[in-house]
């Protein structure tokens, strides 16, 4: 089986499996138990930033963006970003787990095979950027999968790009 074949069966597996994830609560339940847990993690005001998960071929990034630029709230972005960029590089994704649970698509790979995930912290303007490679097609599948569950839970304050 080539390798691209692999990557596209993996993927399409591990979305299907984040969409029973993201779609098991047919409610707003799961979305608001998330804005609650996210304001305990997340130092800045969700209302004024936008998370923006990007997939690509290698892995993708995660943008958090603040409408409008507050300096206060880009401050805060940037502090939260850069600590959890820090951790995840380490292989530890308490906070995600902390927001959206222990369960979400493509966590424990993650976790498991973090010596293999790239990541990298930036600034962008008006916020920052953590960026995630990867060769593994599984681990590539299980980011994304993590990207696409994030989008859903964070309901109107993510998108996907």
């Amino acid at each position: 089986m080539s390798r691209l074949l692999r990557y596209n069966l993996l993927t399409a597996i591990l979305v299907m499996a984040g969409s029973q994830y993201a779609f098991a609560d047919t409610g707003n339940q799961h979305q608001t138990t998330v804005e609650k847990q996210s304001e305990r993690v997340m130092p800045f005001t969700m209302d004024e930033s936008m998370h923006v998960f990007s997939p690509l071929v290698s892995g993708g990034t995660q943008t958090v963006l603040v409408h409008g630029g507050d300096a206060r709230q880009v401050a805060l972005v940037r502090a939260h970003l850069r600590k959890e960029a820090a951790a995840f590089a380490r292989g530890d994704f308490a906070d995600p787990a902390s927001i959206h649970g222990g369960r979400m698509p493509g966590l424990r790979v993650m976790h498991e095979r973090a010596s293999e995930i790239r990541v990298r912290y930036s600034d962008v303007p008006r916020g920052a950027r953590i960026a995630y490679a990867a060769r593994a097609p599984a681990v590539i599948a299980a980011i994304h999968a993590w990207f696409e569950a994030q989008v859903h839970d964070h309901g109107s304050h993510a998108m996907s790009m």
